[in-house]
């Protein structure tokens, strides 16, 4: 049971620094990840070593300081300014008509590119600085969008969901072509939760419709920010080259499978980071000195996320060194509890395993171990699979949290410590209930 003891301790040290010391959550990262290397025993060196580098390496963790720069740099070129103004003019007079935008294109996203990451960057970029503007506090968008991102994951067809079926266990247990129209239903519930949530936010916030005489007219608005509406149009570029009509016809001309050959998560930023340069072009440095000093004024939006996200992929990787997966399966398969606490307890491992892991990796450390436990109890295995999918959704939204988090709080210059009550009230605890009552039978699929 090394790998349970050293998953107990990664947390906890985690939590201790973040919550009870009050240290920055990269310095926390850090510790948790030196925590774990011990229980790999006497190859601790060479563990971490690899762990260290492979997550260095990983494209996640270069997409996630692309996002930020993205961001900071429509921000300077004023790309954001012109589409917040153009927003404000059409739908700035409903109150908190920023936030149900967000939470609906996150929805819509969601349907599409099931990356967490890069729903958070994409959605955020434009409505974080939006509902910053409508008197929305920064911690409080940033957890809007951390948390709606997760809704990539509990629409079909994400990585996560061919992880599960496409594994030995789970795989024998039932077809993927089963699991579309649940796992449809089991992200609907999901969606109206998101609703409520974004509801409650705008109530408890100071947000207000924008008063008439502080927006501009729509013709005046969309005369001069028409153009900023590039940046929705060129991010459906690597979307379509990758899940659209065009990935057959692509994949037969190149003689290889473009959705896998093309990241989305790696071509989003780049090609949102060329049109904001073009979009803020008259407002961007022209020399070489200014542009130095326009890098050097974006560095601090680097260190805490950066850090955070490098290290929380070696601990990841560390994790996994020791046995983790193995010793999870061992444990639940031995367990014999009435339906609705087994129910309970696979939620909270698989959520606390989502915390310090992506959600496709926490599919295979746990997720399939928990499907087959359910199965084995008596839910059917549709049943099980949308539940445990939608257990592991809850990647931002417990702390030290995912990618998704840490987009969303760079693009929000907040520190993510500042999100994680919020989070985990708001998101990680309801849908914890959502998976358990699907799993009961009480929430139709």
């Amino acid at each position: 049971m090394i790998g349970i003891w050293a998953l107990g301790a990664y947390l906890a040290v985690i939590l201790l620094w973040t919550t009870a010391i009050k240290r920055s959550v990269g310095e926390a990262m850090i510790l948790g990840f030196l925590v774990v290397l011990p229980f790999t025993g006497a190859a601790a060196a060479q563990v971490g070593w690899s762990a260290l580098s492979s997550a260095a390496t990983d494209e996640i963790v270069y997409a996630t300081m692309a996002f930020v720069f993205m961001g900071y740099l429509l921000d300077k070129g004023g790309v954001l300014d012109r589409l917040i103004d153009l927003l404000n003019s059409v739908i700035g007079g409903v109150k908190g008509g920023p936030a149900w935008v967000s939470t609906v294109a996150s929805a819509g996203l969601g349907g599409v590119v099931h990356n967490q990451a890069a729903i958070a960057a994409t959605v955020g970029s434009v409505t974080i600085p939006w509902m910053e503007k409508s008197k929305l506090d920064k911690p409080a968008a940033a957890t809007l969008v951390a948390g709606n991102a997760g809704m990539g994951i509990t629409f079909p067809f994400s990585a996560s969901m061919f992880v599960l079926v496409g594994s030995a266990t789970v795989g024998a247990l039932l077809d993927i072509n089963a699991l579309v129209l649940p796992l449809l239903f089991g992200g609907l519930w999901c969606f109206l939760h998101r609703l409520i949530v974004t509801w409650l936010l705008i109530r408890k916030s100071g947000m207000a419709p924008l008063d008439a005489a502080h927006r501009l007219s729509v013709r005046t608005a969309f005369g001069q920010g028409w153009a900023t509406l590039l940046l929705f149009v060129v991010v459906a570029i690597p979307l379509a080259v990758t899940s659209g009509f065009l990935t057959p016809a692509l994949s037969d001309w190149t003689g290889g499978d473009v959705s896998k050959s093309v990241s989305v998560i790696v071509w989003i930023p780049v090609v949102l980071l060329i049109t904001g340069a073009l979009l803020g072009r008259k407002q961007l440095p022209r020399t070489g000195r200014d542009w130095g000093t326009l890098l050097q004024g974006s560095a601090p939006r680097f260190g805490i996320v950066g850090v955070t996200v490098l290290f929380a992929f070696a601990g990841a990787n560390a994790l996994a060194a020791t046995g983790l997966p193995k010793q999870m399966t061992a444990l639940l398969n031995g367990l014999n509890l009435p339906l609705w606490l087994l129910a309970i307890l696979i939620g909270l491992i698989v959520i606390a395993v989502a915390a310090p892991l992506s959600a496709t990796a926490t599919m295979a450390a746990v997720g399939t171990v928990g499907v087959a436990a359910l199965v084995a109890a008596g839910v059917p295995a549709t049943t099980a699979a949308v539940a445990v999918l939608i257990f592991s959704s809850c990647e931002a939204a417990v702390p030290p949290g995912g990618a998704p988090l840490y987009v969303a709080c760079g693009i929000a210059d907040v520190n993510p410590i500042k999100t994680f009550a919020r989070l985990l009230t708001h998101y990680a605890l309801p849908l914890l209930v959502i998976g358990v009552l699907i799993i009961l039978g009480i929430l139709p699929i």
